[in-house]
């Protein structure tokens, strides 16, 4: 008569119990302590006749220390970062209400306050002139800016319209007024240079800064234009009072 012997039990006491496991703090990543812990137990069963040279062993703790010295420099230099952004942020809120100067070809005109601009000009010229059009394309004002020369020239607008025309205001509003109503307009530069030729040129706006973001580590700080919409604390150019 045979009898089977069942070795479930006798395996099953094999398994590893994962009923009281401690959590992983280091996402299976090896501290200090592991590695220190890995050096003890490699000369603890090291061949005694053929032990770990000197130089060997001083080889593995310089790689170490300087793996584990950069670390700590990434989270130095994090905390830095996060220290730098927000003092950036500090100083940046300081110019809420303020006016910023920035390239745009948009420009705003608020109904209260004069609109501004610059151009930069890199050769002698003889004309200078700035188009002012609507969200439809069509044609508000158009002024020459006096005197153009090489370097930053200014500009302002004061709202109104042409004064007869196609972009007289009963043309583009279908009623008569002085000037147009605020928000947003589209700016064009043309400059004709002393040799002759002919270009287009990028215009800087000036525009009231409402608010301050804060775009995380790394990230910088963004002002919040009126009307125009967020740009880079890098981008400005200028900072007006008014």
């Amino acid at each position: 008569m045979t009898s089977s012997v069942n070795n479930n039990s006798a395996l099953d006491g094999m398994y590893w119990d994962n009923t009281d496991k401690v959590p992983d703090k280091n996402n299976g990543a090896l501290t200090q302590a592991d590695f220190f812990a890995l050096l003890t137990q490699q000369l603890a069963y090291q061949d005694p006749t053929k032990p770990v040279e000197n130089d060997q062993m001083i080889a593995q703790m310089t790689n170490f220390t300087m793996a584990d010295g950069i670390g700590s420099l990434n989270e130095s230099f994090k905390g830095f970062a996060e220290s730098m952004t927000s003092n950036q942020a500090l100083q940046a809120s300081s110019l809420v209400g303020r006016s910023v100067l920035t390239q745009s070809d948009e420009i705003v005109f608020t109904g209260e306050t004069l609109s501004r601009g610059t151009i930069e000009l890199d050769k002698a010229a003889t004309m200078m002139k700035v188009r002012i059009e609507n969200e439809k394309g069509e044609l508000v004002q158009t002024f020459s800016v006096e005197n153009p020369k090489v370097g930053k020239n200014e500009f302002i607008w004061d709202g109104t319209y042409m004064e007869s025309g196609a972009g007289s205001a009963a043309e583009v509003d279908g009623e008569l007024s002085e000037r147009v109503k605020a928000g947003v307009y589209k700016v064009k530069v043309e400059v004709s240079y002393t040799d002759g030729s002919n270009a287009s040129l990028p215009a800087n706006v000036y525009s009231p800064v409402g608010s301050v973001s804060l775009n995380g580590t790394g990230g910088g700080v963004t002002l919040n234009l009126l009307g125009l919409g967020p740009v880079k604390l890098s981008d400005v150019l200028e900072v007006s009072y008014s």
